[in-house]
């Protein structure tokens, strides 16, 4: 009989936070995150308060937990001071338990960067950045909306290197209007000569509520998209990179630990407007959201959760799945009834036969070529 410890028997996924900054100068064009653009001055101290107060509700739910990843997104996290985070994460530490080598990431967009602000975000313990470039391309860069130009992007990523950012990532995106292979090519090109230790190169796609999706721009079509991809694929192997995760290409020893724990079907506490989190606790998995407006959030009394929702024994093979197969790697077979409490042979049957039309390798959970190709049609396998 294959039986599998229950959630409650088993050790719990690790844990890591994310903060959420509403804020941000602009709202992009494709932009379809919870994101506000800023009218007058960021509230700081009232944000700050709101933070604690939200993470004082939510502290029950991860005990003694530690902390091994931390990541700030946004908006733009670095229109906030570097004295409020050195304040915010005085704070957290008095409540939560960071493991020594926690990896603790800052998302910071070119233009929103004052001399000595990439120090001050280093003295409050932020040891990775992940700069939001999206293009070197002046004209690509208007069409997106974006505030800085090609010449501030590239003085962020000097800014942060002589901060003493060694571990940063450079935020790109492809499949851009009016966007040429050789467009793409060229930034990646110049990308690299920054030596980055990660990269996120991923295509523009247009979503609902944002305005790119009520105007669309002529995009490239399949083919000059496929070749875009091929071209820049094969250019970052060449130097050493590696796609670990959809999207996400590193160097060696360098990939996102954040991102892998959220595909590794992880535990995250979420704190900000907005927020969304994942927390395994008394044998269930529960996601969760918070107040997504800003103005709300702060003057919440009480919890700010907005919603909860526990993932039922039946849809947690699918869960773990889109999760996991985002890996290039994929998961040892072991990690299935670790992370989810179910037995493997809740899935046994339906991975075997995938194993038979090479979509999986036959050692572990991880696509094969082929089933990274046809990953979505892979995965209704399991609705």
């Amino acid at each position: 009989m294959n039986t599998a410890p229950t959630l409650a028997e088993a050790a719990l996924p690790p844990l890591s936070l994310y903060l959420h900054m509403p804020w941000c100068v602009r709202k992009c064009p494709y932009c379809d995150f919870n994101s506000h653009a800023l009218s007058g001055e960021i509230p700081e101290n009232n944000y700050l308060n709101a933070l604690l107060e939200d993470l004082d509700q939510d502290l029950p739910l991860v005990q003694q937990r530690g902390i091994q990843t931390v990541f700030i997104g946004g908006g733009t996290p670095s229109l906030m001071s570097a004295e409020f985070y050195q304040r915010l994460f005085e704070a957290l530490r008095l409540r939560l338990d960071f493991a020594p080598d926690a990896e603790i990431t800052l998302e910071a967009n070119p233009g929103t960067l004052e001399q000595g602000r990439f120090e001050g975000f280093r003295d409050a313990g932020i040891n990775r950045l992940s700069l939001g470039i999206q293009s070197f391309n002046a004209d690509h860069l208007k069409v997106l909306g974006r505030i800085h130009d090609d010449q501030a992007a590239q003085e962020a990523i000097r800014s942060a290197k002589q901060a003493g950012f060694d571990n940063f990532n450079l935020d790109l995106m492809h499949g851009l209007p009016g966007q040429t292979p050789a467009n793409a090519l060229a930034d990646l090109e110049t990308a690299l000569e920054w030596q980055p230790p990660h990269l996120s190169w991923y295509q523009l796609t247009l979503e609902p509520n944002t305005e790119f999706y009520s105007r669309p721009p002529a995009l490239p079509d399949d083919d000059h998209l496929w070749e875009i991809y091929r071209q820049g694929s094969a250019f970052l192997r060449a130097h050493g990179y590696r796609d670990y995760e959809v999207s996400a290409w590193s160097r060696p020893g360098m990939a996102s630990r954040h991102n892998v724990n959220y595909w590794a079907f992880g535990d995250y506490l979420a704190l900000g407007a907005g927020a969304h989190g994942k927390i395994t606790r008394h044998g269930e998995i529960s996601r969760y959201w918070k107040t997504r407006q800003p103005a709300a959030y702060l003057n919440r009394i009480g919890s700010r959760t907005a919603g909860t929702e526990t993932i039922e024994p039946a849809e947690l093979p699918l869960e773990f799945l889109m999760n996991a197969l985002r890996l290039t790697d994929g998961v040892d077979e072991s990690l299935f009834s670790a992370r989810t409490g179910l037995p493997l042979s809740t899935v046994a049957v339906k991975l075997n036969q995938l194993r038979k039309e090479n979509l999986l390798t036959p050692d572990r959970i991880k696509a094969t070529d082929l089933g990274q190709r046809y990953l979505n049609s892979l995965l209704e396998r399991f609705l």
